[in-house]
């Protein structure tokens, strides 16, 4: 009786404190909502307009969005990091309509593709199939970006997170930008991780993504893209400078994956049972089911009413506790298949890792490496013409006085009388 009282009071003083909170007059349409004030800031301070074109790279191993936008001296610099809530499937491409595979590649969205009536919140669709899925026979539709953490091939966010993006690429695109690229990728397009998974089936296909990534990152601008043959391809840059740096960028990061795999770096696959998500919401949604279990049924069944946050609960298990929906966060939604979590991102080695055998010596460096030292004539020694141990003794060290001469020291024995 006195958890259910105590529950009953903090349930009630929440509850008053949400109401007590007043609501604005005129609330502005989710879709048309603000960039918020503090990412205003960061555009300031980072020399971009507000209207400026941006520009999305989605990394699933990671679990995030990152957005990008133009700066003054016409460079792509990154603005923020979005944790991902959920995506589904595995690493590598969507290929059929129902696999639930959040696709990867380089896409393009345009202001037709932004949906303000979305089931979730707010969304846009991502532009799968493109021109290369469909050169494979790719099929599916509204891959998006949504917000409640449910995902069947999309890259799902909280609500939070989804309005702000929305508002970042609404403007961007209402600024006069007539598509905003998407780039899609397994994981961060590093020389390791490219070594590491080396031996995946998806190589050849990542190998294309790679160097599309290379040429963004090497040079702030978005990389020309096109699909010829069933392969990505990559234009040049009109400006030979830049152009010059992409390809300088490609051949620094062929000769480090080289490098790796010469050196016995570990090969490895990369499983999960249904996709993954960011760390920190795992922990958030760890909590909030320890805690859940740890209620009482008399806390549970408490009649308070509490708004504008979703409770988290296994599938097949007991409703979570009204405490569980103040640690989950407002936007959550229902988060698709929690029990595929644990197993996400589990690395099955294919290679084990080896030492790298030194190099050999080259015989003229054997040869140069052992100099014969000069010969130095010296007297008999004198431990044969004393009796040491027989008599004290005293031993005088002189360094030797002829500078041009090697240096060595000589020594002098005298029997102690």
């Amino acid at each position: 009786m006195a958890l259910r009282g105590r529950t009953i009071l903090c349930l009630t003083a929440v509850s008053a404190a949400l109401m007590a909170v007043p609501l604005p007059v005129q609330a502005a349409p989710k879709h048309l909502a603000p960039v918020p004030p503090a990412t205003l800031a960061l555009m300031a301070a980072r020399t971009m307009a507000p209207s400026a074109p941006v520009l999305l790279r989605a990394y699933k191993q990671e679990s995030e969005i990152e957005v990008w936008k133009r700066a003054a001296d016409g460079r792509f610099v990154h603005l923020k990091t979005f944790p991902i809530c959920r995506w589904s499937g595995q690493l590598g491409p969507k290929t059929r309509n129902g696999d639930r595979q959040a696709p990867e590649g380089f896409y393009s969205v345009a202001s037709r593709q932004l949906n303000p009536n979305s089931a979730y919140y707010l969304s846009f669709d991502v532009g799968y199939p493109n021109a290369y899925d469909r050169a494979h026979g790719g099929t599916g539709s509204a891959l998006m970006v949504h917000g409640t953490c449910s995902s069947a091939g999309c890259f799902a966010m909280t609500d939070r997170q989804v309005g702000e993006i929305y508002a970042l690429v609404r403007d961007a695109l209402a600024g006069g930008q007539a598509a905003f690229q998407f780039q899609a990728f397994p994981f961060r397009m590093t020389a390791r991780a490219m070594a590491r998974h080396r031996t995946d089936r998806h190589i050849a296909f990542w190998r294309q993504l790679k160097e599309g990534s290379d040429r963004f990152e090497a040079t702030g601008r978005e990389p020309l893209v096109g699909v010829e043959g069933g392969r990505y391809t990559f234009s040049p840059y009109p400006d030979p400078a830049v152009e010059a740096l992409a390809v300088a960028r490609r051949g620094e990061e062929e000769a480090r994956i080289q490098a790796l795999v010469e050196g016995g770096v570990e090969a490895v696959r990369t499983t999960y049972a249904d996709g993954g998500q960011h760390p920190s919401f795992t922990a958030i949604l760890k909590r909030a089911q320890v805690l859940g279990a740890t209620m009482s049924a008399a806390a549970v069944a408490s009649t308070a009413t509490v708004t504008g946050a979703t409770a988290y609960a296994p599938v097949g298990a007991a409703a979570a506790s009204p405490f569980a929906s103040f640690i989950v966060p407002a936007g959550f939604g229902d988060v698709s298949r929690p029990e595929a979590l644990p197993l996400a991102g589990r690395e099955v080695v294919v290679i084990p890792a080896r030492r790298r055998p030194p190099p050999p010596i080259h015989p003229i460096q054997v040869a140069a490496a052992f100099v014969p030292l000069p010969m130095i004539e010296t007297e008999p020694s004198p431990f044969s013409r004393l009796r040491l141990a027989e008599e004290p003794s005293r031993l005088t060290l002189a360094a030797s006085p002829e500078p041009a001469r090697p240096r060595f020291l000589t020594a002098k024995f005298a029997v102690v009388r």
